[in-house]
């Protein structure tokens, strides 16, 4: 698959031990990988950077959301790339379905195409995660208007005209949420797509916590009361 019109975004923090072999898989099937290195403490920048990705750095941890806006900014900024994969470092996603994902992308002509665990797989997913996970899509239904069974999974491929207009400003994970709602715009076109996501030790450790989930609705409602005031 020609992949010279695609550039992955891989947002990291502190992910020194797993994030190598991440870029190297990524970089034998996409052409740009660009990391955003979210003020880490542990070298992962130069683990990147070692592995083929190119690296844009944040002096301080800002979240995953600034993470994220930063990369997709400084993506379209230095690349032509027509399309856009978000991809999370620590090595819960498979570059089989993001490649999957983009050719599903081309060929229905989608502005996002968003992976979905619950179409797919979630492999030693824990119970109190899944439930979390089902609660937070209900969550995004009822508040942004649009049907999605996997509300924040980090796995996407968004188009050059979606990322053009889209307008982040939760720091925070919450920012899922506003990409979502963006997908309900009109004239935008998405879908969902089954992936499989590999939970481990390392990632439940790491990004997993169930506590994340209070984190998101925190985000949301200061949000809201923000623009409300």
């Amino acid at each position: 698959m020609e992949t010279n019109d695609v550039c992955v975004v891989v947002r990291m923090y502190n992910e020194a031990s797993v994030v190598g072999p991440v870029i190297t898989e990524l970089a034998q099937s996409f052409a740009n990988v660009i990391c955003v290195d979210d003020g880490s403490t542990d070298g992962s920048g130069d683990v990147a950077r070692a592995a083929g990705a190119l690296v844009v750095t944040h002096p301080v941890n800002l979240g995953g959301g600034a993470a994220l806006k930063t990369g997709l900014a400084y993506a379209c900024a230095i690349t032509d790339a027509q399309l856009f994969v978000t991809f999370d470092a620590d090595g819960q996603h498979g570059v089989d379905d993001a490649v999957a994902m983009v050719q599903h992308a081309r060929s229905g002509g989608f502005d996002a195409v968003l992976g979905s665990r619950f179409l797919g797989a979630a492999v030693e997913m824990p119970a109190s995660r899944k439930a979390l996970l089902r609660a937070g899509a209900l969550f995004t239904r009822a508040t942004t208007g649009v049907q999605l069974t996997d509300s924040h999974n980090g796995l996407r491929v968004l188009s050059r005209s979606f990322v053009s207009t889209l307008r982040l400003t939760i720091p925070g994970m919450g920012y899922a949420s506003e990409l979502i709602a963006a997908l309900g715009r009109p004239g935008v076109r998405h879908d969902e797509f089954p992936v499989t996501i590999t939970y481990t030790d390392y990632s439940m450790a790491k990004g997993q916590h169930n506590l994340n989930s209070v984190n998101i609705v925190v985000d949301l409602a200061l949000t809201r009361l923000w623009s409300i005031a």
